[in-house]
């Protein structure tokens, strides 16, 4: 049996008469001959528009965050505006980066208290859960604060931000956080902590006027350092973690757009910070909720069965020494990317100058819990954690007249008290 093709091919066009054969396959081999043509014309034809299609879709899901998160337009050039809108003599008009975090939704918050402009930047990253960024962020605009929904390497949102407002300072906060995470994601903590940083700074650099820029640094810039108390001319070319590193390459490229380009900047090393609406990665805040959920805790301990311990500073206390740095910078030298002078460059330990062990912790948030908790205690992991962290604060308090006045026993008790009332426990139990 012939293919269906091929009997076409020898068959009549006319049923009950033969035409000549050589006369029928010329005729056929041109309709053939045509029809190919087309067919390689249709081809081409989907090749293109399948090509179209994939890099439109591709193009969709790389810039998916753009799409979920526009901006632009009259109406949220206004809210920017609005927001701000200074409220008090001689005050700021400052762009918090990272606003819907735990440190910067309490600066943005104290700065508007006081009557400061402030616009909040964030991406609102899933590291940890989104929801309490957004209740964060419901908090901020309920005292008028906006924050744009953008990402700091967006250097197109930040010309235009920089074009609305004539920010006089800058506070920026954005960054990958936890030493931990790095091991499973070390390119998040390039493109926030490195890529970020540079992007916010060129955004600045050519701002006019430059803004006065404060930054987060950490103590884990510290790393593998012996002498106790950490002081800011101490050594920190040891870093124990990728985190770490990120943060130390920042002072490292902050002092260099500061003697290049004049911008005034304050690098602030943040020493465990802990509170209301804290960060759900931290040890306190994991600890609390698998204490009243029944889950057992994981205790670290160093070399030797010593107790690792943390100088906890309670939120308030970062705060003041934020706000206090913006209060004593200095204005950027800078104008139209070139430097005109000397601009100031500044690097301060912010912690509480009290380390306390975490088993001393743990006892602490029993105490307010009202409920023992299940102990697995094993040697510290090779994963860039370090044994003890211990500010010395001499030259914040110097420069800044910054004071600590917040210890763990308050601090936690107060932490204890949101955490309840935000996530619904009600254990027939108060803590005041």
């Amino acid at each position: 049996m012939r293919p269906v093709a091929e009997q076409e091919l020898f068959l009549p066009s006319t049923p009950g008469k033969f035409k000549d054969k050589s006369h029928s396959m010329h005729r056929q081999f041109h309709r053939c001959f045509a029809s190919t043509s087309t067919l390689f014309l249709w081809a081409l034809f989907l090749v293109a528009l399948t090509a179209a299609y994939l890099s439109f879709q591709s193009f969709v899901d790389s810039g998916s965050k753009y799409f979920s998160t526009a901006w632009g337009g009259i109406h949220w050039e206004k809210q920017v505006r609005d927001s701000a809108q200074i409220h008090r003599q001689n005050g700021f008009s400052v762009l918090v980066t990272g606003a819907a975090g735990f440190v910067g939704s309490h600066v943005s918050l104290a700065l508007k208290k006081r009557g400061d402009g402030v616009v909040g930047l964030d991406n609102f990253n899933n590291y940890y859960d989104p929801s309490l960024k957004k209740a964060r962020k419901h908090l901020l605009n309920s005292h008028n604060v906006f924050i744009v929904e953008g990402d700091v390497n967006d250097a197109r949102l930040l010309a235009k931000l920089f074009e609305i407002v004539a920010f006089t300072h800058v506070m920026h906060l954005a960054a990958q956080a936890g030493v931990r995470y790095a091991m499973e994601n070390p390119h998040s903590y390039v493109h926030s902590n490195i890529a970020g940083l540079v992007t916010l700074l060129e955004a600045c650099k050519t701002a006019d006027p430059q803004p006065a820029i404060v930054w987060a640094s950490s103590s884990s810039v510290y790393g593998l350092n012996e002498k106790v108390p950490f002081s800011e001319s101490d050594r920190t070319d040891q870093p124990a973690s990728l985190y770490a590193a990120t943060k130390k390459a920042g002072e490292e490229i902050t002092h260099t757009y500061n003697h290049i380009y004049g911008l005034s900047i304050t690098g602030l090393r943040f020493f465990t910070v802990y509170g209301p609406w804290g960060r759900p990665d931290m040890a306190y805040f994991s600890f609390t909720r698998n204490i009243l959920q029944g889950k057992p805790i994981t205790i670290y301990r160093g070399k030797n069965r010593v107790d690792l311990a943390r100088d906890f500073t309670y939120i308030d206390d970062i705060v003041k020494g934020c706000v206090a740095s913006l209060d004593t910078a200095k204005k950027s030298t800078g104008s139209g990317g070139k430097k005109r002078g000397p601009a100031q460059y500044r690097i301060f330990n912010l912690g509480n100058t009290s380390p306390i062990t975490v088993p001393m912790m743990v006892g602490i948030l029993e105490k307010h819990l009202k409920v023992k908790a299940k102990k697995n205690v094993i040697e510290m992991p090779g994963n860039g954690d370090v044994p003890f962290t211990h500010a010395n604060i001499s030259s914040a308090r110097r420069e800044l007249g910054y004071k600590p006045t917040t210890d763990l026993q308050t601090g936690l008790r107060k932490f204890v008290k949101w955490y309840l009332s935000y996530y619904g426990y009600n254990h027939g139990k108060s803590v005041k």
